[in-house]
Parts: C-alpha cells; structure tokens; sequence
C-alpha cells in the first residue's frame, strides 16, 4: 500500500541531501503517517485511517466530520470512508 495521506492525499517528496562540502545525493522525503481510529458519530462506527501529524492536527481542531465533508467535496479522500 502507497504511504499516502488517506484524506489529503499527500505523498513523499523528492529532493537533495547536502553534505559540508556541498555534495548532493537523492533523497526521499516521508510523511509522519499514523495509523489512527475514529469514531465517526453520524454513521456510529469507527474508521481506520493512515493520517499525517499534520492531518490528525486539523482534526483534533475542526473534528472528524467536518474534515472528511471538506476532503469529500474538494476530492482528495483516497480512501471511502
């Protein structure tokens, strides 16, 4: 399975490591990905989601609900919730 965002959608990064003497080699840039229940009161199930920290952030502020309502209407939920 992809290490992706399940609701943003979000994936790796390329870029450069830089050594002191200005060296470059490839590198991946991960996600901090969290594999994380929640518990969605509408439907009165739980949801297993591979989130990012950033993504577990807005939904400690804004709440489950709201954030998939706002992924689902701009398209980026990877996974059927």
């Amino acid at each position: 399975m992809a290490r992706r965002d399940d609701i943003t959608g979000k994936g790796a990064l390329n870029g450069y490591r830089s050594s002191k003497a200005n060296n470059k080699t490839k590198h991946r840039f991960q996600l901090n990905l969290q594999k994380r229940r929640f518990y969605i009161p509408e439907e009165d199930r739980w949801v297993t989601l591979k989130v990012s920290a950033k993504t577990l952030r807005t939904i400690n502020k804004n709440g489950i609900s709201a954030v998939l309502k706002k992924a689902k209407e701009k398209g980026s939920l990877l996974k059927e919730v």
